[in-house]
């Protein structure tokens, strides 16, 4: 991350994280971390690097990608058009009808 280069042959996934680096992502986070929550995420984010790690180093050429881990498939009815509703019906049924349209109180205040 920041500071001195990594060192001879080791990338910047498995070299030690420093303090001095989770202070700058902190930093770049616009984060105010205390010493300990320091010492804290350290270890907490050498963690996570070093999973990645492990991820990064797994062969996946014979895995095809995906966008979920089980197959997925709609369960929902095709979309095909319908008749609709009978107007007249249906506003006959409405508590309060004007012009035609559903008649509902005024939400917000007189518009001006």
């Amino acid at each position: 991350m920041t500071g001195s280069p990594p060192e001879a042959g080791m990338s910047a996934a498995t070299r030690a994280l420093s303090a001095d680096d989770v202070r700058h992502v902190a930093k770049l986070a616009r984060l105010t971390l205390t010493d300990e929550e320091v010492d804290r995420f350290t270890a907490q984010l050498a963690g996570v690097l070093a999973h990645a790690a492990d991820v990064a180093a797994l062969d996946l050429a014979e895995v095809p990608p995906t966008a979920h881990a089980l197959e997925m498939c709609n369960v929902l009815r095709p979309d095909e058009p319908v008749p609709s509703l009978d107007r007249e019906e249906v506003l006959a049924a409405a508590p309060d009808v004007e012009d035609f349209r559903f008649r509902v109180p005024r939400i917000v205040g007189d518009v001006s």
